[in-house]
């Protein structure tokens, strides 16, 4: 089975799964493709000033100092003899996995590139792009995607953060095969997880991150031995969150929450 991963390029949480994920599948993996880490058509700027807008100058310029880190130990190859990798290009050199930035997962040539690496199921972890029909039926075996919650419930951006600023004590994961419509399709595997009283959210992700790969990894294995008992999924008695706003995070801060 030849598996195709489109992600994003994110530094902080992003490589330990990936490390995670090649460990046990790097053989099948001919590529991982990074696009650009945005949502929609904002750019980067607008993202920066969503951010600051949300959670304030300190927590970017902490989120900055903690993204700049990374990417010098990263350059200095810090930590990689111990197997511990500070980029995703990083992990997939380790386990000898092509590795490549595409501006646009939809476009042709794109396309054409994944039929000459004969891609037989796609799997896409954070990606930032919305897949387009083309794209969506190109893999012989479907696109699989992950969400950081148990859908319908909390689709959209950030269900980490906005689990944690509603108070609740039960996260989950679903990995589905993609429709074109967002956060909908069949559920090939879906779990729940304690989100534990005195996590900060970043702990919380980066331990939720190891879950979520396990559940990858599960939904690759049934796919690849025809054991897929997917299930629809439906909008019905779900809910759908945008970016975190500063009236989020104050609430997420009344329940005596932390970012960091």
């Amino acid at each position: 089975m030849n598996i195709v991963v489109l992600t994003a390029d994110e530094p902080l949480y992003l490589p330990a799964f990936f490390t995670r994920f090649l460990a046990e599948r790097a053989a099948d993996t001919r590529a991982v493709f990074m696009a650009p880490s945005r949502y929609g058509k904002d750019t980067t700027f607008a993202m920066v000033r969503k951010y600051i807008g949300a959670f304030g100058w300190l927590n970017f310029a902490r989120l900055a100092w903690r993204t700049a880190g990374v990417k010098i130990r990263d350059k200095l190859a810090l930590g990689r003899k111990s197997g511990v990798f500070q980029s995703i290009p990083a992990a997939a050199r380790h386990y000898d996995v092509v590795c490549e930035t595409t501006p646009d997962v939809n476009a042709d040539a794109f396309l054409q590139r994944l039929r000459d690496l004969e891609t037989d199921l796609i799997v896409s972890v954070s990606c930032p792009q919305i897949f387009k029909q083309p794209l969506i039926d190109l893999p012989r075996l479907g696109c699989l995607n992950i969400h950081g919650a148990r859908l319908p419930q909390y689709r959209g951006i950030a269900p980490s953060f906005w689990m944690m600023s509603r108070g609740e004590t039960l996260a989950g994961v679903t990995v589905f095969l993609v429709t074109e419509r967002i956060d909908l399709g069949h559920v090939v595997v879906a779990e729940e997880f304690p989100i534990l009283p005195d996590e900060t959210l970043d702990q919380f992700v980066v331990r939720s991150k190891r879950l979520h790969c396990d559940a990858v990894l599960r939904a690759v294995k049934l796919t690849e031995d025809g054991d897929v008992q997917a299930r629809p999924l439906t909008n019905e008695g779900g809910s759908y969150f945008g970016f975190p706003t500063r009236q989020a995070y104050r609430e997420f801060r009344r329940r005596g929450r932390r970012l960091w």
